[in-house]
Order: C-alpha cells, then sequence, then structure tokens
C-alpha cells in the first residue's frame, strides 16, 4: 500500500469528526502504552522500565531523544556526532533495542541499529523506555528493550500551540488538535537546524543538520463497539559528518575533516480498526503498519529498507469483567511480517508468528504477566520467545518488589549479511539469542514525596555478532561480521529516585553499573561501566519560574581503537553540567533558556571523535 493511499483512507475514516460532539472524557490511571500486547497498569507491572513525562524533559531543557535518554538508568548513549548515535540498554548492542514512534518501527524493518541523529521530542506525551527482552510482544530487534516516542494526540476541545528556539541554529514546532469522546486528529510539525560542530575536533568546519518532521494522527468512534484511527509520520535529514581516513598509525589523524553529505527519509504509517463485543469482554483489532527508511551518503550508494506488517489481536476478560477492567486477561496475536532492502534485491524475509498472553491481578497485592511467542521464520530457524513479569505490593508496606525473565532473538542485519561501503557480507550469519532476567524492589516514604527503586539483572548472549578487521587494501580496512563461540555475559545494578524535597523543590537521580564481557572475556565498547545522573528543579515567583540544573557523570567506557593494531582502550572520564530554566510570562506562554556542557568539558564518547561543547540557547513556548 502506497503512503498516498494510507492518506486516503485517514482522511475517509476520520471525516466524520467534522460532526463529533463534545463530552466529557474519563481520565485514566498511569498505564505503560508499550507494556504489552494491550496497555498494563503502571502499578503492577513487573518489567523493568522507565517513563520521561513531557514536563520532566522539557524541565531539563532537552530536544531530541538521544538526550533525553542520556542518564536513564540502563541505557547507554554513544554518539560520534548528532547525526550518528546510537543506544545500548543493558550492555546489548545497539540493533538489540527496539525504537518505535506510536508503537512503529522507524527502521524500516531492518534490524540494524537505527542512528537516532535530530529525532525530536517535541510534541510528544512521553518516552517509554522498556528493560530486558520484548520480542514476545515486539519481534526481532527488540531482544534488549524497547524505546517508544507517543504523541500528544490533544485533550478535549481545539488545542494548539508551537515552540521556537535560536542558538547555534534554531528549532521549531507546532501543534493543532481536536478531540471528542467520539475521537480526534492532531497535526504535529517540528524542524530542527543544527549548525553543529567539527566531529573531527581539529577545529574545522561545523557538521551540521537539518531535519523536518510531519506528523498526523486521529482516530474515531465510528458506534459504540467500532473504531477506526491512523498514525502517519513523513521526515527529512539531511547533515554533514567527518569519517575515518586511512589507517596512518596516529590517533590523532583517525578522523579526517571531511565535507561529505548524508540524507535520510522515512515514513511510518499505521492503521487500525478495534472491535468491542460482548459488552467490552471480547476485543478484536486489526492493524496494517509500513515502515520505509532511504538513506544516501556521498561515501555510499542509496539504502532502501521498508517493512509491512498486519497483525490481529484478540482480547478476552477470562473473569467475565470488559477488557481494560479485567483482573484476568488473555491477549493473543496474530502477526504477517515481511521486510527487504536494495542491499540485497532477490532476498526478502518473511515470517508467521502467533503470540499469548496471560495477565492476572491476584489478591494481596500480587500481579502477574506471562507470555510466548512462536515465530516461523522464511529465511532463519523458527524460534520460540518467553516473557515472564511479577510485581507484588507488599499488603500494609510501602514497597513493590518486581521481577522479570525471558528469552528473544535479534536476526543480523542486512549490513552484516550481504556488506556495505565499509563491511564484508557474510551470508552464513545465525540470529543471537538472549537470555534475561532481573529482581527488584521499589520504596515509597516519607508520606509518597520520595521513591527509590534498585533493580539487579543479568543477561546472556549467545551467537554474539561481533567485527574482524580485514586489510581489503593499502591502509583500508572492512569490517568481516561472524558469530562468536561461547557466551557474552552482561550484569549490573540499576537505581532511579524521586524526591520532593519542599513544595518548590524537587530532585531525581538515576545511576547504572554495568559489567559487559564479550566471549573473549573482553570488556564491549561503548557501555560505560558507571553512568550517575542527578538533577534538581526548583520553583520560585509563585511557580510561574523554574531552573533546573542536571548533572551528568560518566566512568569506565571503552572503545576500539581504529587505527594501528586496533587495540581496545578506556576513554577519559567525564562529567556535564547543564542548565534550563523557565518563565511563564502569561498562562500560555513560556520563556526558555538553557545551557548544555556548562563548563566545556572536552570529552568523547566514541573513540577520536569529538563532542559539543558549551552551547547557549533562548526559545518560547506557546499553547493554548
Amino acid at each position: 500500500m502506497t503512503h498516498t493511499r494510507l492518506l486516503l483512507l485517514t482522511t475517509a475514516l476520520l471525516a466524520p469528526l467534522s460532526a463529533a460532539r463534545a463530552q466529557e472524557v474519563t481520565v485514566l490511571p498511569p498505564i505503560i502504552v508499550s507494556g504489552g500486547l494491550t496497555p498494563a497498569p503502571a502499578d503492577a507491572y513487573g518489567r523493568a522500565h522507565t517513563v520521561l513525562s513531557r514536563e520532566e524533559i522539557e524541565a531539563r531543557g532537552v530536544t531530541t531523544l538521544q538526550d533525553a535518554l542520556r542518564g536513564v538508568p540502563g541505557v547507554a548513549v554513544s554518539s560520534s556526532g548528532p547525526s550518528s548515535t546510537q543506544i545500548r540498554i543493558r550492555g546489548a548492542e545497539a540493533n538489540h533495542t527496539l525504537i518505535l514512534v506510536d508503537g512503529v518501527e522507524v527502521s524500516g524493518g531492518s534490524p540494524a541499529d537505527y542512528f537516532l541523529s535530530g529525532l525530536s521530542v517535541q510534541n510528544i506525551e512521553r518516552v517509554e523506555v522498556l528493560r530486558g527482552p520484548q520480542s514476545v510482544f515486539y519481534g526481532s530487534s527488540a531482544s534488549a528493550g524497547v524505546v517508544n516516542i507517543i504523541t500528544d494526540k490533544g485533550a478535549e476541545g481545539l488545542h494548539y500551540g508551537g515552540s521556537a528556539e535560536v542558538g547555534n541554529g534554531h528549532s521549531a514546532s507546532a501543534h493543532v488538535s481536536q478531540r471528542s469522546v467520539q475521537g480526534g486528529l492532531s497535526l504535529n510539525l517540528s524542524q530542527l537546524d543544527d549548525h553543529g560542530f567539527d566531529y573531527s575536533g581539529d577545529g574545522g568546519e561545523k557538521d551540521g543538520l537539518r531535519r523536518n518532521t510531519i506528523g498526523l494522527a486521529g482516530d474515531w468512534k465510528a458506534t459504540d463497539t467500532l473504531t477506526f484511527g491512523s498514525t502517519l509520520r513523513w521526515t527529512k535529514e539531511e547533515y554533514e559528518y567527518d569519517s575515518f581516513g586511512p589507517s596512518t598509525g596516529e590517533a590523532d589523524l583517525i578522523v579526517d575533516d571531511k565535507t561529505p553529505e548524508g540524507e535520510t527519509r522515512e515514513f511510518q504509517g499505521a492503521l487500525f480498526g478495534e472491535l468491542s463485543t460482548l459488552g467490552g469482554r471480547l476485543t478484536h483489532r486489526l492493524d496494517y503498519q509500513r515502515s520505509v527508511f532511504k538513506l544516501d551518503t556521498f561515501e555510499s550508494d542509496l539504502t532502501r529498507a521498508e517493512s509491512d506488517t498486519l497483525k490481529y489481536r484478540l482480547s478476552y476478560g477470562l473473569d467475565g469483567l470488559p477488557v481494560d477492567q479485567a483482573r484476568h486477561l488473555l491477549n493473543v496475536l496474530v502477526e504477517h511480517e515481511d521486510d527487504d532492502s536494495n542491499v540485497a534485491t532477490d532476498y526478502e524475509r518473511e515470517r508467521e508468528s502467533v503470540a499469548l498472553e496471560y495477565r492476572a491481578s491476584l489478591d494481596n497485592g500480587l500481579d502477574l504477566q506471562a507470555g510466548v511467542r512462536r515465530d516461523d521464520n522464511k529465511v532463519f530457524d523458527d524460534f520460540t520467545g518467553w516473557t515472564l513479569g511479577l510485581s507484588w505490593r507488599i499488603p500494609g508496606q510501602p514497597v513493590r518488589l518486581h521481577a522479570s525473565a525471558g528469552r528473544a532473538q535479534v536476526d543480523p542485519s542486512y549490513a552484516e549479511l550481504f556488506g556495505s561501503a565499509s563491511a564484508i557480507g557474510n551470508p552464513d550469519l545465525i540470529p543471537e539469542q538472549n537470555r534475561s532476567y532481573d529482581l527488584g524492589a521499589e520504596f515509597t516514604f516519607l508520606n509518597g514525596r520520595a521513591l527509590v527503586d534498585v533493580t539487579y539483572f543479568h543477561e546472556q548472549l549467545t551467537n554474539e555478532i561481533t567485527n574482524l578487521y580485514i586489510l581489503v587494501a593499502p591502509e583500508t580496512y572492512r569490517a568481516f561480521a561472524f558469530n562468536a563461540d561461547g557466551e557474552s555475559p552482561r550484569e549490573g545494578i540499576e537505581v532511579t529516585g524521586k524526591l520532593q524535597a519542599t513544595d518548590a523543590l524537587d530532585l531525581s537521580f538515576g545511576y547504572t553499573y554495568l559489567d559487559a564481557q564479550g566471549p573473549d572475556g573482553r570488556i564491549e565498547v561503548r557501555r560505560p561501566k558507571h553512568e550517575l545522573q542527578l538533577s534538581s528543579t526548583l520553583f520560585f515567583l509563585q511557580d510561574r519560574a523554574s531552573a533546573t540544573a542536571t548533572v551528568r557523570h560518566v566512568a569506565g567506557n571503552y572503545d576500539d581503537q581504529f587505527y594501528g593494531a586496533y587495540e581496545r582502550a578506556e576513554l577519559p572520564n567525564y562529567t556535564t553540567l547543564d542548565l534550563a530554566a523557565g518563565y511563564d510570562l502569561t498562562k500560555e506562554v513560556r520563556l526558555t533558556g538553557r545551557v548544555t556542557n556548562l563548563f566545556d568539558e572536552s570529552y568523547s564518547d566514541v573513540w577520536g571523535y569529538a563532542t559539543r561543547g558549551r552551547q547557549a540557547y533562548v526559545g518560547v513556548q506557546a499553547r493554548w
């Protein structure tokens, strides 16, 4: 189905909204939208997770997903420039985390890692970060976790607004929505023109980035039991970058100050219909999703990857209650997915999957989530994955214990199988598999003003795909991917804390300890051993103004030296301080300002690549 057809169908489905009558909208308790085959209650969810609200993100002053995720427990963010940023959850590789926008994957179906670049968090409701295997619900590429950006669909009535910011370039966004009890329609626009900085760090020209995004979403309640909806999203990005030069044997010459350019184009679209029967006890949902990702760079030919997914989900309240109230719930998913890439024009992957999920809310505060999935793969061996989550709110105590375990799989990427400008293909690769468990405790005290969550996790990766660098021409190396023998253990501790110290002062912190090793016993690259983030927000002038300070410390980060013998070495530890502030000029208009890397710390996440120095920004936000 083409993009045009999706747009026409969306318009047809949502046209009756013009006649919708405004009625009261019910406020639901907190849920984890991405928590399973259907949304899960946050206070009963057994799997480790973090939810970043729009208010938290705005208080920190961040505008991109990569910056919002820095400091989230269990998440490592490494960047060789804004146009090339990866995330790794619990020490896994970057392509083991699935990135979604409103539940639709952004990578075009290819299980290669998605470079976050300028992915905006403007016009969002929240970001959900799920840690641990999620493949039962989301398939391949979700073996370490899921990051789902949930965009702002608007509240009841007509709402609109926007933002603008200047400082080493500019960014802008706009939002308009109309919603009633019968449905709603929202339009989100965002633009980023980042003048960037010199990735090579030798004082050369700036490497900038320009990104434009259009998002359209809507839903329409055709009858009391039948709802239709759609989400559509288009993105175009242009950027400059610096890349590795010939292997000279000198560390300070490995990244050339070049002027190559790249361009990406993305499309994600989804259509759904949901039918409620038996008084809400039995629901049916049919989804069609399409994702297309195109990449064109100065150094390589155009790459196009795309995927099409058709899903049918049945939900049944086993205890006779409606699905959204059931204490015993059964979800069934039947899914067909196919993806392809022009990297291998005669090669196409297909997968038929069936998944079952059972949830129980038992007496004495005990909640259970269990799931199993069977993948019938056209190319690789068939696979059975599973997941289990437990949550126990101890009666009479301000303590909630939680635990989860699971098994998941990740298919090799097209580049690993068939090669690219920098890699030699290996069609004999097999999928990687991950086994995981975690144990945690959440403590609430000071009459609910403070919360601390401590989680221990252990993951074991087998068939890890790793690279061997081969000299293919004088001073030219290319990566050759292969499945390493043995197991790659990863374990650590994640700590989250929040404290409302006074009516005017909020404090929060996140800490991760990680020990990630390859099958050869070496420390895995770009996965810091220690990462700590402390944040404080002060409200003043009768809550019309606020100021936030965020300190981030990273230690024990290793990377390969891409020159000479390609040795693995530890990068210097670093600490950064960011400041953000805002003042309400009126109830609808807010003046903002921020300074990143206040002390102009010089550091690196990736060997040979510089990072951005101190930058200052000023902006304005408006909502009606």
